[in-house]
């Protein structure tokens, strides 16, 4: 992960939060299946993950499947720091993107009362 930035770590969700710069790019957690590395995915880059099969971070609370954006780090790249590079960028630009304001929608017109 340092190849986004210097990266550190922080207790969240019962496992750790990676973060650089105030942008919070990575979490490890275990949801089961043993300690994972989750990368941040923003919506215009989640098929990148899906195609290199990487899962979704999906949990239960209440009975329903919820999931977050954020998916595992491809595990035949995890034993590379070069493998991961481009993973840990695409991971903070997704935190970057995450962090921008959203776009307001321009307000509907008000109708009047008058002329009818």
């Amino acid at each position: 992960m340092a190849a986004a930035d210097p990266c550190t770590a922080r207790r969240m969700f019962g496992g750790h939060g990676i973060s650089t710069g105030g942008l919070t790019l990575a979490l490890v957690a275990d949801l089961g299946q043993g300690e994972t590395l989750w990368l941040k995915a923003g919506p215009d880059i989640r098929a990148v993950f899906e195609a290199a099969g990487c899962q979704r971070f999906t949990y239960q609370a209440k009975g329903k499947a919820r999931s977050l954006g954020f998916y595992s780090a491809p595990v035949e790249d995890m034993e590379s720091a070069r493998e991961m590079a481009p993973w840990a960028h695409l991971a903070l630009q997704a935190a970057i993107a995450a962090r921008q304001p959203k776009k307001a929608h321009p307000m509907k017109k008000k109708q009047t009362s008058e002329g009818k």
